[in-house]
C-alpha cells in the first residue's frame, strides 16, 4: 500500500487546491502515472503515483484545500481488472443457492435503479468545470451535465451552479394566495439572483494578495515615454519572412523589447536589483519575465539569460512559455527567479497604464498598443505609429535619473533597432 501525498511544491508554496482527480477508486494506476492535478498559487501541478496498483481511497475532494505532506489518496496492490473480475464473480454462488425467481427480482430492480446514477455521475465527470463549481454542485446535489454555462467554451463556474440552483428551486416554492396578498419582505440581491457570489480561485486570491502587498510595501512610482515604432516596424516587415525560413519562428516585437531592456539593465544595474532589508542585491544575470494572461489569471514565466540569447532564441522561448501557460503546463521552475518583467497591455488595446511591480523586483516595463498619431518630426507634422511605454519602479532603490535614463535608452534602441546589435 502506498500513500499519495502533496509533494513539496516550492519554497513559498505550502498548500494547494485539488483541481481534478485523474483517477478514481478502483482505477488501475501505473508507477509514475499522474493521479491528481493540484492548483497552486502559481501553476497547476500534476502528482504521480510512486507505486503501481489500484486506487483504494481518495481522502480529499475536488475543490478542497490541501497542505504539503498531506495524504490525499491510497494506492493498494492488485489491478483494476482483477478487482472487477472478483466483484462480478461474488454474486454467482448466491444465485445458485437462491433458486426462486422472486429472490432474483429485487436484485435486478436494484441494478436497474443504480444504473442511471452511474450514468449521471459519468456525465458529470465529463463536464468541464472549475473545482469550486464541482464542490458546490456536490453540496447542492446538482448534476453538472444539466447546467448550461455562460462561458462560451462550456466551462461551468460557480455562478452557473448558483443560477441553476435558483432556477430549479423557484417552481417548488409555495405561493398561497393569502401570503401573496400580504406585503412580502424584500429579498437580498443575492437571493433574487441579481448578484451571484463567486469564491475567488486560489490563484486569483494569491494575485490579489501579492499585488496589494506590493502597493503597500514599496514606494512605487511610474514614469512614461513614447516610442516611434516606424523603424522597427519597417525592419520587421523586411526581415520577417526570411527570419521564419532561417529559424522556424516568427519575428515579433517582444524580442526587440526584451533585447532593449537587457541592454538598458546592463547600463542601469539598480533596475535589475532587489531590496533585502537594508541591502540592495544587484543581480548579475538577466532573466526577464514576460507576463501572459490565462483563464485563471496573469502568470509571468521567465526567459532565462536574455543577454546570451539571440532574437530567434528569445522568440522561441517566449512562444514555448506562452503555449505552456495556455495549456496549464508551466512548472514552478518556469515562474521563479526573474530579475525584471515586461507586460504588454497593448494586445488588449490598452493605450496607457501604470503596471504594478512583480514580487520582489524593483522594475517593470509596460508596453501598450501601437496607435498612429500626428508627431512633430523636425519642423514637419507627420503621422507615425506610436507606442506609450511605462516604467514602474521602487523609488527606494531607483532614483529618477536612473528610471528616466533606463526608459529613454529603451526608447532609443527601439527607434534605432540596428543599435541593438551593438548594445545587447
Amino acid at each position: 500500500m502506498a500513500e499519495i501525498k502533496v509533494p513539496e511544491l516550492a519554497e513559498s508554496i505550502t498548500e494547494g487546491t485539488i483541481a481534478q482527480w485523474l483517477k478514481q477508486p478502483g482505477d488501475t494506476v501505473e508507477k509514475g502515472e499522474f493521479i491528481v492535478e493540484l492548483e497552486t498559487d502559481k501553476v497547476n501541478v500534476e502528482v504521480i503515483s510512486e507505486e503501481a496498483g489500484v486506487v483504494q481511497e481518495l481522502k480529499a475532494e475536488e475543490g478542497d484545500t490541501v497542505e504539503v505532506g498531506q495524504v490525499i489518496a491510497i494506492v493498494g496492490e492488485g489491478s483494476g481488472e482483477a478487482s472487477g473480475d472478483s466483484a462480478s464473480a461474488e454474486p454467482a454462488p448466491k444465485s445458485e443457492e437462491q433458486e426462486p425467481a422472486k429472490t432474483e427480482a429485487p436484485a435486478t430492480e436494484e441494478a436497474v435503479e443504480e444504473a442511471p446514477a452511474a450514468e449521471e455521475q459519468s456525465s458529470s465527470d465529463r463536464t468541464i468545470a472549475s473545482p469550486a463549481a464541482r464542490k458546490l454542485a456536490r453540496e447542492k446535489g446538482i448534476d453538472l451535465a444539466a447546467i448550461t454555462p455562460v462561458d462560451p467554451m462550456g466551462r461551468v463556474r460557480v455562478q452557473d451552479v448558483e443560477a441553476h440552483s435558483t432556477k430549479a428551486a423557484a417552481p417548488s416554492q409555495p405561493a398561497p394566495a393569502a401570503k401573496a396578498e400580504a406585503p412580502k419582505a424584500a429579498s437580498s440581491d443575492e437571493e433574487s439572483g441579481r448578484i451571484v457570489r463567486e469564491k475567488m480561485t486560489r490563484r486569483r486570491q494569491t494575485i490579489a494578495k501579492r499585488l496589494l502587498e506590493v502597493k503597500q510595501s514599496t514606494a512605487m512610482l511610474t514614469t512614461f515615454n513614447e516610442i516611434d515604432m516606424t523603424n522597427v516596424m519597417a525592419l520587421r516587415s523586411r526581415k520577417k519572412d526570411q527570419f521564419v525560413k532561417n529559424h522556424d519562428v516568427k519575428l515579433g516585437f517582444m524580442s526587440f523589447f526584451t533585447k532593449a531592456v537587457t541592454a538598458a539593465l546592463k547600463k542601469y544595474p539598480y533596475v535589475n536589483a532587489e531590496l533585502d532589508g537594508n541591502d540592495v542585491l544587484l543581480k548579475q544575470f538577466y532573466d526577464v519575465g514576460i507576463a501572459v494572461s490565462t483563464e485563471e489569471g496573469l502568470v509571468v514565466p521567465i526567459v532565462r539569460d536574455t543577454d546570451k540569447k539571440n532574437f530567434a532564441e528569445i522568440e522561441a522561448s517566449i512562444g514555448e512559455l506562452a503555449a505552456k501557460a495556455r495549456d496549464k503546463k508551466l512548472s514552478i521552475a518556469d515562474m521563479t527567479g526573474g530579475s525584471f518583467t515586461i507586460t504588454n497591455g497593448g494586445v488588449f488595446g490598452s493605450l496607457m497604464s501604470t503596471p504594478i511591480l512583480n514580487g520582489t523586483q524593483v522594475g517593470i516595463l509596460g508596453m501598450h498598443t501601437i496607435q498612429k498619431r500626428p508627431i512633430a518630426v523636425g519642423d514637419e507634422i507627420q503621422i507615425r505609429p506610436m507606442m506609450y511605454v511605462a516604467l514602474s519602479y521602487d523609488h527606494r532603490v531607483i532614483d529618477g535619473s536612473d528610471s528616466v535614463g533606463f526608459l529613454k535608452m529603451v526608447k532609443d534602441l527601439i527607434e534605432n533597432p540596428e543599435d541593438l546589435l551593438l548594445e545587447s
